[in-house]
């Protein structure tokens, strides 16, 4: 049995998987992978060529694209074809029609196959909305993080604020609802919890007490690989 760990974490859009993915791979000295930014990358260009209501034409970019990502001192740089696209993947018109995207299914089978190559040979900390149930199905440890709509709108609507972004709690809500729906329902690779997925609802915890929970369960993990503590 191969000794390295890959930890995926699942849930819907704003339930703290980029915070705790983060935190979790930096104290276990892991790889981290952000899914959702691969997703974020193609829908950003694909608005950027004014294609985003285009199937073939996105099929055509995400074949056609050379995709990296670097964690370096917190942050997931995204760069495509050599361009560090990060500040550019997180805007309202982004977050409105990356569902739209990532649901078209050569774009995933694509970015699927990206993600799995990476989990080969190193310890992981996988996030996104089908890690547990598509891209990692063997993972060691599934993690699907849950909160409540509204608290999920307060901590997406703090983002926005924080960079400066104009948009109202209502519009950030909306959106959210629109995406659960869009993701739960989609005939590719839908949001679901996997049946032996450790759940993990958010809403009235802190990061600390987040990670504390998930460290006990990698902390068992290691033991039955016999991998030392």
């Amino acid at each position: 049995m191969s000794k390295k760990i890959i930890i995926a974490i699942d849930g819907p859009a704003a339930s703290g998987k980029s915070s705790v993915a983060k935190y979790l791979a930096t104290r276990l000295g892991f790889t981290y992978l952000d899914t959702g930014a691969m997703y974020r990358a193609i829908t950003y260009l694909a608005l950027k060529h004014d294609v985003v209501n285009d199937h073939d034409a996105i099929v055509k970019l995400v074949k056609n694209i050379d995709l990296q990502l670097k964690f370096e001192n917190g942050i997931t740089h995204v760069f495509l074809n050599g361009e560090d696209v990060t500040p550019f993947i997180r805007t309202p018109e982004v977050n409105e029609k990356v569902s739209e995207v990532s649901k078209i299914p050569e774009v995933r089978n694509e970015l699927v196959n990206i993600q799995r190559r990476l989990g080969d040979n190193v310890n992981l900390v996988a996030e996104g909305r089908d890690t547990t149930t598509v891209v990692f199905p063997n993972a060691d440890l599934k993690i699907y993080l849950t909160a409540d709509l509204h608290e999920r709108a307060n901590r997406r609507f703090d983002e926005y604020k924080e960079k400066g972004t104009r948009i109202s709690f209502d519009e950030v809500k909306s959106n959210l609802k629109k995406r659960d729906k869009i993701d739960s329902q989609r005939s590719v690779s839908p949001l679901s919890k996997a049946e032996d997925a450790f759940v993990l609802d958010t809403t009235d915890l802190t990061i600390e007490e987040e990670i504390q929970k998930i460290i006990q369960k990698v902390e068992q993990i290691k033991l039955n690989k016999k991998i030392e503590v």
